[in-house]
């Protein structure tokens, strides 16, 4: 006993003295750890003296040959040493490391059979995998790290999940992050993976015309002129390393089909990721390419009047493609992103859409011999798609139900109770970027980590867990929310509504140092906040594809005169801006282009789009005022403004040699003008007399309240609704959140139901205006709403319910701004010292973000008046 004791002693100090430093660690998958200095029970992967062997069975996978390869390379990275790498079914050696596939590795399966390697958590799993160190798993051999996986895909996630622990980020070449180099690597511990929250998960490369496409054509992949195998390397690897397993290929005209280059499937198998299309792409089929589908050639795309020439182009490419691992788009739309040919009224539509998810059917088990039930098929309910389905569209049981956000990240519905039954489950199709009405967002990534969060767990804990399919536009600069997407889709019980919006600061510490990982988090929470109420894409006032009274660009709706509200805008873009510049003079020089890819540039360019559109509406109100001299120091701000943004898009695509060049493009769509520098009025042979911006907050002050959110009295949630505050979103980055999505919900005009409730002051009059800003979500799913009960003093509660019609012109506002906009009356006593506001939860899950409370007091602004 005394023996052991002074073992267990010496061991402490053997760790104690050793004072490892732990390398960079994913906080989402803990388990293993990955030290630089030898401790106890750790197994060397390469120290100062030696070089640990790599060994994977020659009947393994391509995928898993790939990831040891990527492997052997990383540890290069890290440590300017190369471990060899032998495909080989005997190993040999005083120390190894083993990679391979349960059934598929011999070396492996001895160790399970032997009792040597407990590997029951993974066996018969999806995509899981086991990381251990083997102690005399073979005479001759002292230790071995093994990775074993459940699948290929498995083995593939635990290989490189040790990548990343060592100091690889998933994003070393997409985003340049630098890797820190160390003289050693040692792992310790034990690590299972669990399944995958969600079975299929990927992104989809979309609008790529002002990014991908021309670097891709003109830079990285020159010689071929498109976006093809070389290209489709690098982004498979990031899924991969994402632990990710789907890829839906780029689309649009200006890019060669995915099968216009034969070479690109290849190199998506070879990564072991499977191919999946968007919901116009049937089969496989991109009806956005002449070269897929070209109407004189084929005829209509019109399968009312040419079912048999469809049919042919699907079998074709089903004879192509069937022996890789895809996922089908079933049903079908009209040519590109348009509603079905020939204009049939709804019920032919459904009809036929029927028939051709049947004869759909009929072709894949003709070429993929297996039971249909087990051939991955998706239907996506897509813009008018939805309308079919609702129409009654019988879509077989075993098909998955993909939901779709209404491209501005809101979902438009999820499962219904019934639809949550079904066999083939459901999905997601959200959007980090978008082409179209009211307005375009490709140029930088403004999506808030927690209305992602909010969104996809609605959908999740309504029987979403078997596809999500993330459009990213041209994958850069969305970077940050690809991570956050994929680490939910992997792991969502690692993330709560409290932590999510922590999540993209603490990655960004792990590669450039937890000490700055406070300045990240106050960094992105002013950049999302300042962008929620208006990304910088829509600074222009303008609406695309509408009417000419929409379009066009136009001054703003930020108030110069009242409450300092495009003041306080440009002055916390400002200081934002010298925030970032600051943090990214104090990082080493190494880790400056990542910064700026990642942060620096999005941030500053906000700004100075912000700058060029204020300062232009400033320029326009002087002028009018006939402050000339003024005026033109407005005009000279903004056009600086334009200046910087092409500045700063030119140091991106110059970067690192080109690297990026014709990545970052200043006009990224066809008719939006947000781009384009505003009309400014210049008086000539005026000097210019600088204007002061700043804010005067008392200047506004008198009859009316803006209720603080934080501050309440009373909470009630006896029927069952969580009632919470949750920061990460909002105007002023909190909101009220009445119960969640998936809770009961309740009576919105029961004054004495769950609630929230706060005290307000005394009030000169009889009578108050109540503007309650909400966030603009769709009800859950038909025959739900979206009620809130509004309720002063405990009078009958009046009812908020966001009713709209997507596409048209309330649902237009909301989604530019981030939030519904309602005004209620109520009539109350003016000799009461104070007063009960009640918020009386009805469709759970609806968030309130600002009120406002008015008896003659409140201005003209975009978002009213701050709290005092």
């Amino acid at each position: 006993m005394k023996k052991n004791l002074f073992l267990l002693l010496a061991s402490f100090l053997m760790l104690m003295g050793a004072k490892a430093e732990r390398l960079p660690v994913n906080a989402t998958h803990g388990g293993v750890l990955v030290e630089n200095k030898a401790v106890v029970g750790a197994f060397p992967i390469v120290t100062e003296t030696e070089t640990s062997p790599l060994f994977v069975s020659p009947t393994e996978a391509t995928v898993v040959k790939k990831a040891a390869a990527m492997f052997v390379d990383d540890v290069e990275r890290v440590t300017k040493k190369k471990p060899s790498l032998s495909f080989s079914k005997k190993v040999s050696g005083k120390r190894m490391i083993v990679f391979g596939t349960l059934g598929n590795s011999p070396f492996i399966d001895k160790l399970v059979k032997q009792g040597k390697l407990n590997a029951k958590a993974i066996a018969n799993g999806w995509e899981q995998y086991l990381v251990q160190v083997v102690k005399n798993p073979a005479k001759g051999i002292d230790e071995a790290l093994v990775v074993a996986g459940s699948d290929k895909r498995g083995t593939a996630y635990g290989i490189l999940n040790i990548s990343e622990k060592m100091g690889v980020s998933p994003f070393y070449w997409w985003t340049d992050i630098p890797v820190k180099q160390q003289k050693e690597v040692w792992i310790s511990g034990k690590e299972v993976s669990q399944r995958p929250s969600v079975k299929y998960r990927g992104f989809f490369i979309n609008d790529e015309d002002w990014g991908l496409k021309p670097w891709s054509s003109k830079n990285y992949e020159k010689d071929l002129g498109d976006i093809g195998p070389k290209t489709y390397a690098k982004v498979c690897e990031l899924i991969l390393r994402l632990k990710g397993n789907m890829l839906g290929p780029a689309m649009h005209e200006c890019t060669g089909a995915f099968y216009s280059h034969p070479e690109s499937k290849l190199v998506a198998d070879s990564f072991g990721i499977m191919i999946t299309t968007s919901h116009c792409e049937p089969l496989l089929i991109n009806t956005a390419s002449k070269w897929e589908w070209n109407v004189k050639r084929d005829g209509d795309w019109n399968y009312a009047t040419n079912a048999q020439g469809i049919q042919k182009k699907w079998n074709n490419r089903l004879a192509e493609a069937s022996r890789f691992d895809n996922i089908y788009t079933m049903g079908m739309r009209g040519l590109h992103d348009a509603g079905l040919r020939g204009k049939l009224p709804i019920d032919q539509q459904t009809k036929l859409i029927g028939q051709v998810i049947a004869d759909q059917r009929t072709l894949l088990t003709h070429h993929i011999k297996k039971n249909i039930k087990d051939i991955p098929q998706i239907y996506i309910p897509y813009k008018e798609a939805m309308d079919v389905y609702e129409n009654g569209l019988q879509v077989p049981d075993d098909i998955t139900l993909v939901w779709v956000d209404d491209n501005y990240g809101y979902m438009k519905r999820v499962s219904n109770p019934q639809e949550q039954k079904r066999e083939g489950g459901a999905g997601v199709y959200y959007h980090l970027s978008y082409l179209g009405a009211p307005h375009d967002y490709l140029w930088l990534n403004t999506t808030p980590p927690v209305l992602m969060y909010e969104e996809l767990m609605k959908a999740y804990h309504t029987g979403a867990d078997r596809y999500w399919l993330l459009n990213v536009g041209d994958i850069k600069p969305m970077e940050l929310g690809i991570k956050t997407f994929f680490d939910l889709a992997w792991n969502v019980d690692g993330y709560d509504i409290n932590t999510i919006n922590h999540h993209q600061s603490q990655f960004l510490g792990s590669v450039f140092g937890e000490a700055y990982t406070n300045r990240f988090q106050n960094i992105l929470d002013s950049y999302y906040r300042l962008a929620w109420s208006r990304k910088p894409e829509f600074m222009g006032w303008e609406r695309e594809w509408d009417k000419k009274e929409y379009t066009g660009l136009k001054d703003t709706e930020y108030s110069f005169q009242n409450y300092g509200e495009a003041q306080s805008r440009l002055r916390d873009y400002e200081n934002l801006s010298n925030n970032v510049k600051s943090l990214m003079s104090e990082l080493p020089k190494a880790q400056r282009e990542a910064f700026f890819e990642l942060l620096g540039h999005p941030v500053m360019a906000s700004y100075q789009m912000n700058r060029k559109f204020l300062m232009a509406q400033l320029n326009h109100e002087l002028f009018a005022e006939g402050k000339t001299a003024e005026a033109n120091w407005a005009a000279r701000q903004s056009r600086e403004a334009y200046d910087s943004i092409a500045t700063l898009n030119k140091e991106f695509n110059t970067l690192l040699s080109g690297k990026w060049n014709g990545m970052m493009n200043m006009a990224p769509a066809w008719c939006s003008l947000s781009h384009k520098m505003p009309k400014v009025n210049i008086t000539e042979d005026e000097d210019e007399t600088p204007v002061d911006l700043i804010v005067n907050k008392a200047a506004d002050s008198d009859r009316y309240d803006v209720v603080d959110l934080s501050q309440y009295i009373n909470k009630v949630e006896k029927g069952g609704n969580q009632i919470n505050l949750v920061k990460g979103l909002g105007y002023d980055w909190e909101v009220v959140q009445l119960g969640r999505p998936t809770d009961k919900g309740g009576d919105a005009t029961n004054i004495h139901g769950d609630r929230i409730e706060y005290r307000l002051p005394t009030i000169a009059s009889d009578q108050v205006e109540i503007t309650l800003y909400t966030v603009p979500f769709f009800p859950i799913y038909k025959g739900k709403a979206t009620k809130i009960g509004v309720s002063v003093d405990g009078c009958m509660p009046q009812v908020f319910n966001n009713q709209f019609k997507e596409y048209g012109l309330t649902w237009k506002n909301q989604v530019l701004r981030n939030g519904a906009v309602t005004k209620m009356k109520f009539t109350i006593d003016p000799a009461k010292p104070s007063h009960l506001l009640s918020f009386i939860c009805g469709d759970a899950g609806m968030m309130i973000q600002k009120v406002i409370v008015d008896w003659g007091g409140v201005k003209k602004s975009y978002l009213g008046p701050q709290v005092k």
